[in-house]
């Protein structure tokens, strides 16, 4: 599930929008995104999904990790919950209505052309804004998730990568809503530091489930 999770909104933020969106160019988004319906659409779908399955694992991680501090768990399961499956499905309304000013439906004739345009821009802005602050809770998650990695039977790497990780995510949201015009670099600061601690985290979970796997089923036999 944290693979597809990764899959999931790493195309729809890190292809779909980043193609389609022009930043400071209301024209040229509005007509990237009502050329592209469907892969719009797409990604608002995968979005959703990707939430639906964070709330999952949000429980599952509270359930992997409460031996090694259940107060501390239960807060990166209330975190995560909040970052995600709820902050980030509510501003999944941002990009939806964001379609909406770009394919100008007749509820929306009182508006002309530039008018439009110029809303589907801000939207989509708004969604920038909401993701951002997303990541501070997820942020802060993925800082306490690395402590209970750090205290736990996995090796102790792990969870630095990951306290890694929830410093970009906070580096990026402070940074962008406090000091605007870095967005690019702190971009590459998150990406940077989620492959670390996320995609890290991720491969050696999937690894060693299916080593074990193997294992079992050779005890079997």
């Amino acid at each position: 599930m944290y693979l597809l999770v990764i899959v999931f909104a790493g195309f729809s933020q890190g292809y779909i929008r980043a193609s389609l969106i022009v930043p400071d160019d209301a024209v040229a988004t509005s007509l990237n995104i009502a050329g592209a319906e469907a892969l719009f659409r797409l990604g608002l779908v995968l979005d959703l999904l990707a939430f639906l399955l964070d709330a999952i694992i949000s429980v599952l991680l509270f359930k992997l990790f409460r031996t090694y501090g259940q107060t501390l768990a239960m807060t990166a399961m209330v975190l995560r919950l909040l970052a995600h499956p709820a902050i980030g499905s509510l501003n999944l309304l941002n990009h939806y209505l964001a379609l909406q000013a770009a394919l100008a439906p007749d509820f929306l004739a009182g508006f002309d052309g530039p008018q439009l345009q110029s809303m589907s821009l801000l939207f989509m802005e708004a969604h920038r804004i909401g993701y951002l602050i997303a990541g501070v809770f997820f942020g802060l998650h993925c800082l306490l998730l690395g402590l209970l990695l750090y205290r736990s039977s996995l090796p102790g790497w792990l969870g630095i990568l990951m306290i890694l990780a929830g410093i970009g995510y906070e580096m990026e949201a402070f940074g962008d809503l406090l000091f605007p015009g870095n967005e690019e670099w702190l971009a590459v600061l998150v990406g940077l530091t989620a492959v670390l601690g996320e995609v890290t985290l991720t491969a050696y979970l999937l690894i060693k489930g299916f080593l074990m796997s193997k294992l079992n089923a050779d005890d079997v036999k």
